[in-house]
């Protein structure tokens, strides 16, 4: 059989490398990847449907999965997840001290279609009483101004988005025109040490811990997605490359985990590492639906809520039927 010529775009994964460099193999597959930052191959495969298989944030993929005349689909292979309490900075003169005291106040984030910010509005919404309307929200660039939604919206009722064009978030949580940014990478003027700009949540890791412990929730931030004719003409592709990202997942997982070298210039990895996968049952980074059930099953509820998703799916919904089958070795 000729293999099958395939185009991937990602940023630059340890968990990637190995299927990327060629030392594991999609079977049946040729690739040739682009390796790009994350932000670019957004735009890109969101706009122009530049490759045929491309990483992509959840919350801008359940827009588009979600749409009646939907041309991509997902794979249950997780090119980044983190946890997300760490991604609330205040400005200290707005009062702010508990999640609670975000009523009536002033809330940005780089787009409405940014995961970590779909995330922490998910669990104020759900969790905290704090819901959706209660705040009055804004929409800029992180730490420079110009960012723009990629995806169409339908807002919730009684939500609304002030726009701004010619500042940042970082300029306006500074000069206190906003009271608090969700955000993913911290903001200029709080790595800056501007004194009036704290996290909301110093001990966003007990946060964290807790949370999962309670949810099993690891919120998932981008996803493998692919072209669905691709899927259509070769239904045993999405199997292939599923079994390649795990495979080379796998070996980044074991390199991690080796306590022989110093294989990532930080001290403690390995011993970090053991402890995550204690607490994650086993693997510390998982693929898959099962595995990831409740996450999948969370975000697409969020996203749903928040007008992103034009309508509530299941996680069978956004993926190949051939993921659904059950191999057993």
């Amino acid at each position: 059989m000729t293999p099958l010529k395939l185009s991937i775009a990602s940023t630059d994964y340890d968990h990637f490398r190995d299927f990327r460099t060629g030392a594991v193999r999609a079977e049946g597959i040729d690739h040739t990847w682009s390796m790009l930052s994350h932000h670019e191959v957004f735009a890109r495969f969101t706009a122009n449907r530049e490759w045929d298989v491309a990483e992509l944030s959840f919350a801008k993929f359940s827009a588009q999965i979600t749409r009646d005349d939907c041309d991509i689909v997902g794979l249950p292979v997780v090119c980044s997840r983190l946890f997300r309490f760490s991604s609330f900075y205040v400005n200290k003169n707005a009062g702010i001290k508990t999640v609670e005291d975000l009523k009536g106040k002033r809330v940005g984030s780089p787009e409405w279609a940014h995961s970590a910010a779909v995330y922490m509005r998910g669990w104020m919404h759900n969790d905290c009483g704090v819901k959706l309307p209660d705040v009055h929200w804004y929409q800029a660039g992180a730490n420079a101004p110009g960012r723009v939604e990629k995806v169409e919206l339908t807002l919730p009722k009684g939500v609304e988005i002030t726009r701004i064009s010619d500042r940042s978030l970082s300029e306006m949580l500074a000069s206190g025109e906003i009271d608090c940014a969700i955000i993913a990478r911290p903001p200029t003027c709080f790595l800056e040490g501007n004194p009036d700009i704290v996290r909301l949540f110093p001990n966003y890791l007990e946060m964290e811990e807790e949370y999962f412990e309670r949810t099993r929730v690891w919120p998932i931030m981008h996803i493998i997605s692919m072209q669905k004719h691709i899927i259509d003409e070769n239904p045993w592709v999405a199997r292939n490359l599923f079994n390649a990202f795990n495979e080379s997942k796998r070996r980044s997982v074991e390199r991690m985990l080796d306590p022989a070298v110093s294989r990532y210039p930080l001290a403690w990895v390995p011993a970090y590492g053991e402890k995550m996968k204690n607490m994650f049952g086993g693997d510390p980074f998982p693929f898959g639906i099962e595995e990831n059930r409740a996450t999948w099953e969370q975000m697409l509820l969020y996203t749903y809520q928040q007008g992103i998703a034009h309508k509530h799916v299941t996680p069978e919904e956004i993926f190949p039927k051939g993921m659904m089958t059950k191999v057993v070795v």
